[in-house]
């Protein structure tokens, strides 16, 4: 009938949709279970049986369950003809592959809400997490994240952040069996079409992590020019877009994808400057501002080389 949605607490986001994704597949499987019977019973007629082998074999397809689905109900009619029947058109609702998602911010997914995620990640359920990666708590006005990066200037880091950011997706990617994907919209909007799609295609967790600008950023001509912004920051090094896709293991290709190009850093101090989350810091203490803006550029440059390093590490061996 639709998408269907929830809002949870803060802090139990990943908990609280992951018990969503675990409740729509108790009622599915039990749903799952009685097609089955009838897939193999020598009360049903051909035409729902084969509607019914056709279901079961494209159960975890999401692409393809909708249509066998919607055939299986034609199939069965109104029920009348058996229980079995009866239970599945009444419960039809729940017959057909759902799309799970779990939305949340930086602030959540890289710190108060990290265990949540780690756990539903860890699990090898069927569920995809996006987190909007603004770098600040924005809704708390701009407070320092695991996510912020070196010289950031927002509440508690008022002289700038000394650390680099959290590598969010290389703790997702330890798994092995996760989906992990970086994207900026602005910057590439086929990359982040495709990470979408590779994410809901892929039949086990994924996490996708996007490049959010925010208010917070205070980016020169305002949030008009935030899709820009995105551009500027990937082509920059300051983000990088990539993705990490592990079926492709299976077909002997390599799983790990660089999408953005080598950085030019020679345009790196002039993103930062262009931005009041940073420029601040100019003003306030002018030489930490240029040995933490120096020390950004440098962490950007060791990232690149460190990811290409993980492109040739994950690469198929020549036997």
């Amino acid at each position: 009938q639709g998408p269907a949605w929830a809002n949870s607490l803060f802090e139990d986001n990943a908990e609280h949709g992951f018990g969503m994704l675990l409740g729509q597949n108790a009622l599915r499987n039990s749903l799952i279970a009685k097609v089955e019977q009838i897939a193999e019973s020598d009360k049903a007629s051909d035409a729902v049986k084969a509607a019914a082998k056709e279901y079961l074999a494209t159960v975890n397809d999401g692409e393809k369950n909708g249509a066998a689905t919607d055939a299986l109900v034609a199939a069965i009619g109104d029920g009348a003809c058996c229980d079995l029947c009866k239970s599945i058109v009444d419960n039809k609702e729940f017959l057909s592959k759902k799309s799970v998602w779990i939305f949340g911010g930086d602030g959540w997914a890289y710190d108060i809400g990290f265990g949540g995620v780690d756990h539903v990640l860890a699990s090898g359920e069927d569920v995809n997490i996006m987190v909007f990666d603004t770098e600040v708590y924005s809704n708390t006005g701009g407070q320092a994240s695991k996510a912020s990066n070196i010289g950031q200037v927002a509440q508690f880091a008022a002289a700038g952040k000394a650390i680099a950011k959290k590598s969010l997706a290389e703790i997702a990617m330890s798994y092995g069996y996760v989906y992990v994907a970086q994207i900026a919209m602005g910057a590439d909007q086929n990359q982040t079409l495709k990470a979408i799609k590779e994410a809901e295609a892929y039949n086990g967790p994924s996490l996708i992590i996007a490049y959010s600008p925010c208010e917070m950023h205070s980016i020169k001509g305002g949030m008009i020019n935030c899709q820009n912004e995105m551009k500027k920051a990937v082509d920059c090094g300051y983000w990088n877009m990539f993705r990490y896709n592990p079926a492709l293991k299976a077909e002997g290709k390599n799983p790990f994808t660089i999408d953005s190009k080598a950085p030019a850093t020679d345009a790196y101090k002039a993103f930062l400057l262009n931005e009041a989350r940073y420029s601040a810091l100019t003003r306030s203490f002018p030489e930490r501002a240029e040995a933490l803006f120096a020390q950004s550029e440098q962490t950007a440059l060791e990232r690149y080389e460190h990811l290409t390093r993980l492109q040739d590490l994950y690469a198929p061996k020549a036997e």
